[in-house]
């Protein structure tokens, strides 16, 4: 968003000014960042009293620490500045109440005030993100701006703003504000105030648009006739592992399917795009405080490891898996699988070629994008030869791995699949290779980042000289363990391993604290509360797979649903009850997948139990035009 100037301009971080309310302006000039104040991406990060402001020094950081300080209020994490016009509320954070936010178009009846947010729109000079600035005077004929990252001077000595455009008030009292790029566009101003006369309408969401509908193809006989493609690598074993041509195990429900409409598909969407962002500040926010870092239980051999992960590797996840429960009373995530590989081959292959072969023509595959982000995001990556995948020898992981195989080719890049670890070994220099003596440089895992902790707890426990930082240690010729590969210096391996925090559901009480009443969060606390004892709650590992171990409880502190497994050793959270819906005969959660960060498509689990776990089936979901679906 900076804009070239023939003006020196300063070095990234230095006093340009100070805004009403005392506020330093710094120049975010990033060409001219000391690496040595700056050597990660989490130093670039803002936080005021422990909020989170946003990237230093941009504009929208500027303009919630301007809010903050002078009013006490800061508006929700954006994606991009110009989404701020979307927003309705601020909250409050001495008591965590919502404040109303309006939005007035330019040229509106109701006219800016000091503390107006000016809004610019994408593209231009503000190509992508848009442009936030903060108003500080108002006049008939012009209007006064504090910003960061536009220009990088300083500014006046005593004056409060740094930036002035022309306005104009018509005869019939609206008032306009030029834009001084002939490329850009104002979108207008957001203004907390009771007053809504003039101002742009809320959007008002049908909440009944979030029901999930079963769906029944007709039957002619399709169930009976073979319709993937068994030539290729990825369908054969999916079909080998269900036992036939079929997208659910049941086999009376082969016909059987989901719809969503369109308004709750783009809320998933937005939903998934947002909470992502929340989840990367809050995994930021637990590693800067320790004691928080301590409840996720991760072994200090690797702590050191996180950290470098994190500063490094951040924008390189690949995909990722959200899920949520949609009903009419709202949606609300789970929690946030970033070290999973589960269900994308369904959602992203399958249910697609299952509605064609089954002649589903109502709305479109919810996960007809799937496969093709994920290209993009392979190719986004730092990936520069070779990307080995390793999976365990079971039938639902080699599926999968060979799926993202196809997507790895598809983006250019050369793949093998390695099954178990037999095949690998140390070399004469200590890089670990595999049958043909090829270097594994890039790896894609099926096994989570925990079975690694696992072998790394062990021989920690062991060996207490490796209880600061873990190395693995290599012998020529030997078979290197799974940890050996994973925490190799010179392998890249991906999901990155700073995934461990946001898949960690310790992370959802640090979530909730630091936004508190969000509309997608549920409330979760690492110990139970009043507020949980009303609502009722669910007791869930803070480490687990698969639904184990996880227990429903109502307001009346009944058990209603509970499930066995692994993970009872584990230190667990409370989260607030929120029931997944019951479309006919099952219980059904959306599940929302990333790729690079940003939504790529859905699908649904389901399952009789009110829990969904690793044997619940999943099913073909479609989206539907709000019309057809309230018709």
């Amino acid at each position: 968003m900076s804009i070239k100037s023939r003006v020196t301009v300063s070095q990234f971080g230095e006093l340009l000014g100070y805004a009403p309310g005392n506020v330093a302006v710094y120049s975010s000039d990033y060409d001219t960042a000391d690496e040595t104040i700056y050597p990660n991406r989490s130093a670039y990060r803002s936080y005021l009293d422990g909020i989170y402001m946003g990237y230093k020094w941009q504009c929208v950081e500027f303009a919630r620490r301007w809010m903050y300080l002078n009013r006490g209020y800061i508006f929700d994490d954006v994606a991009m500045a110009y989404d701020i016009f979307e927003l309705r509320s601020v909250r409050d954070i001495n008591n965590q109440t919502r404040l109303p936010l309006q939005a007035f178009r330019n040229g509106a009846k109701h006219h800016p005030v000091v503390g107006s947010l000016l809004i610019w729109e994408e593209g231009g000079e503000f190509e992508e993100t848009g442009h936030v600035a903060v108003v500080v005077e108002v006049h008939q004929d012009k209007i006064r701006l504090a910003e960061q990252n536009v220009a990088h001077q300083l500014w006046p000595q005593d004056q409060q703003w740094c930036r002035e455009l022309k306005a104009k008030v018509t005869k019939e009292g609206d008032y306009w504000i030029e834009c001084s790029y002939s490329d850009a566009s104002i979108l207008g101003w957001m203004t907390q105030t009771e007053h809504s006369e003039f101002s742009e309408p809320t959007p008002e969401i049908n909440t009944d648009l979030f029901a999930i509908k079963a769906q029944y193809a007709t039957d002619y006989g399709q169930a009976t006739k073979s319709w993937l493609n068994i030539a290729n690598d990825d369908e054969a074993a999916y079909v080998e592992m269900m036992h036939g041509h079929k997208l659910t195990s049941v086999n009376a429900d082969q016909h059987h399917y989901f719809t969503i409409s369109k308004t709750a598909q783009q809320t998933i969407e937005h939903a998934s795009n947002e909470l992502h962002g929340l989840f990367m500040h809050a995994t930021d926010y637990v590693l800067q405080h320790p004691e928080l870092l301590k409840k996720f239980n991760l072994p200090d051999a690797v702590l050191n490891k996180i950290r470098q992960s994190w500063d490094n590797r951040l924008n390189q996840l690949i995909t990722s898996r959200f899920d949520f429960a949609l009903t009419p009373a709202g949606l609300k995530v789970y929690e946030y699988n970033c070290d999973s590989a589960s269900c994308y081959m369904e959602s992203g292959k399958v249910q697609g070629k299952w509605a064609k072969h089954f002649g589903v023509k109502t709305g479109i595959d919810a996960g007809h994008d799937l496969f093709k982000d994920l290209v993009r995001a392979w190719r986004k990556s730092e990936v520069n030869g070779l990307v080995h995948i390793l999976q365990d020898d079971e039938p639902e992981e080699h599926y999968h791995a060979l799926f993202m195989k196809e997507a790895i080719e598809a983006a250019g890049f050369e793949c093998k699949v390695i099954i178990g670890l037999t095949d690998l070994h140390w070399d004469a220099a200590g890089n670990i290779v595999d049958a043909d003596g090829e270097k594994l440089s890039y790896v894609w895992k099926t096994w989570s980042w925990e079975t690694a902790l696992d072998q790394i707890r062990l021989e920690c426990e062991a060996d207490q000289s490796q209880s600061d930082d873990f190395e693995p240690h290599w012998q020529f010729g030997k078979t290197p363990r799974l940890v050996d590969v994973l925490l190799r210096k010179n392998v890249m391996v991906f999901e990155p391993l700073w995934t461990l925090i946001p898949s960690n559901k310790a992370i959802l009480p640090v979530l909730w604290s630091l936004f508190p009443n969000h509309p997608f969060l549920l409330n979760t606390a690492f110990d139970l509360n009043d507020e949980l004892l009303q609502t009722g709650y669910v007791v869930k590992p803070i480490v687990g797979r698969c639904g184990a171990n996880i227990q429903l409880v109502d307001e009346q502190q009944h058990v209603i649903e509970k499930t066995t497994g692994h993970f009872a050793s584990q230190e667990q959270i409370y989260q607030q009850l929120f029931a997944l819906p019951k479309v006919a005969d099952y219980f059904v959660q959306i599940c929302s997948f990333t790729a690079a960060g940003k939504y790529a498509g859905a699908g649904v689990r389901v399952d009789k139990s009110m829990i969904i776990n690793g044997d619940s089936d999943c099913m073909a979901l479609r989206i539907s035009d709000d019309s057809y679906y309230s018709s």
